[in-house]
């Protein structure tokens, strides 16, 4: 049983049957199911479009119980790992001096050429700060890139799993890779409505700018 998203979302074929908190969703597959209905259902991550599977067996109140059990778990683990990286950073990198202050900054070498710290020393506020901006710029641009891939790789699974039969399928895909967000949405705009929505709410930092 794979439920460690937030929420999710199903879909009975083509249309959505719900979308939330896991119970919820849980919930809805099962009457569903209890219909009879022949087209498939699949469930989503909503964050990454991952498959997310549900143990359906025994009464509703079973299956919220599991549910909760299974989160209540995965949040444990969570937390003991946050701990265990917390004690971890806590840990001094070098000896503090008698009466240096505390400020959250640790000092280490930094090998440079000459005229990288001609330039650093000339920028307002010297070397430190302007090597601390770098990092801070550098650190961003990486975080926008991997939410940009992060988003991509979400929409391809979904699309992968649910539309690979859909018109223009190859081409929404090449659009997807390339940045082209109005291509995308022009060749998925005659896809049904569901999927066409849920894969253009996946694709929210797909086609981020790249500062």
């Amino acid at each position: 049983m794979t439920t460690h998203c937030i929420t999710c979302t199903a879909f009975e074929g083509h249309r959505v049957i719900a979308s939330g908190q896991l119970p919820a969703v849980a919930l809805a597959i099962k009457e569903v199911i209890a219909r009879g209905e022949q087209a498939p259902v699949l469930v989503f991550d909503d964050a990454t479009a991952a498959p997310v599977e549900f143990d359906l067996r025994g009464t509703a109140e079973e299956i919220v119980a599991r549910l909760g059990r299974a989160s209540s778990a995965a949040h444990s683990h969570n937390d003991a790992n946050n701990d265990a990286s917390n004690d971890a950073a806590a840990e001094p990198d070098t000896p503090r001096g008698r009466g240096r202050p505390k400020l959250g900054v640790v000092a280490r070498e930094v090998t440079l050429l000459p005229r990288h710290w001609d330039w650093l020393n000339a920028q307002p506020g010297g070397a430190s700060v302007a090597l601390r901006k770098l990092v801070e710029t550098a650190r961003a641009n990486g975080e926008q890139r991997e939410r940009k891939r992060a988003a991509q790789e979400a929409v391809y699974r979904f699309m992968t799993a649910l539309a690979g039969n859909l018109p223009d399928y190859e081409d929404a895909t090449r659009a997807l890779y390339a940045g082209d967000q109005p291509r995308f949405e022009e060749k998925i705009a005659k896809w049904p409505e569901d999927v066409r929505a849920y894969a253009l709410r996946l694709a929210g930092s797909a086609f981020e700018a790249q500062a």
